[in-house]
């Protein structure tokens, strides 16, 4: 059955949902820092801004995306574990929205990293040092609630 199967891999679930959510938090502080150095010094068409383009595409497509899966792939066999979760409790849901504000991050990431391939960005570096404090802000509220369980 499923859920003895999920119950007997707990450990290793685990293990692989938090090295899967690590390499997946390198890559959100590491993307915006970045598009920070692209929007400030990355003149179209320079070797700057080449570099920085295959830079970008290859921490997103190569380290980032497959990470934010496997993050999501460990952490629904999580959910789905008996016993682990009980969602009467109100920090699960507040981690599940943490969660999928991270992951909507990613995403818009991945539309401006589209937009400096494409020689559009029109978003200055100010603006991606502040979207930058964002995976640390959700980061904050992930870890207390699933470490401290405030309600």
């Amino acid at each position: 059955m499923i859920s003895d199967f999920l119950a007997s891999a707990y450990p290793w679930t685990k293990s692989l949902h938090v090295i899967s959510v690590i390499a997946w938090m390198a890559g959100l502080f590491y993307l915006p820092r970045l598009f920070v150095y692209h929007a400030e010094k990355g003149t179209v068409g320079s070797e700057t801004d080449q570099l920085l383009r295959v830079m970008e595409y290859k921490l997103l497509r190569f380290i980032m995306t497959p990470a934010m899966i496997a993050t999501w792939i460990f952490g629904l066999c999580l959910v789905l574990t008996p016993g682990i979760l009980d969602w009467s409790q109100g920090w699960v849901h507040v981690k599940a929205l943490a969660v999928l504000v991270m992951t909507w991050f990613h995403h818009w990431l991945a539309r401006c990293r589209k937009d400096f391939a494409a020689g559009r960005n029109t978003r200055p570096g100010r603006r991606y040092r502040l979207m930058n404090e964002l995976p640390t802000l959700l980061m904050v509220v992930i870890v207390v609630m699933v470490i401290a369980r405030p309600f």
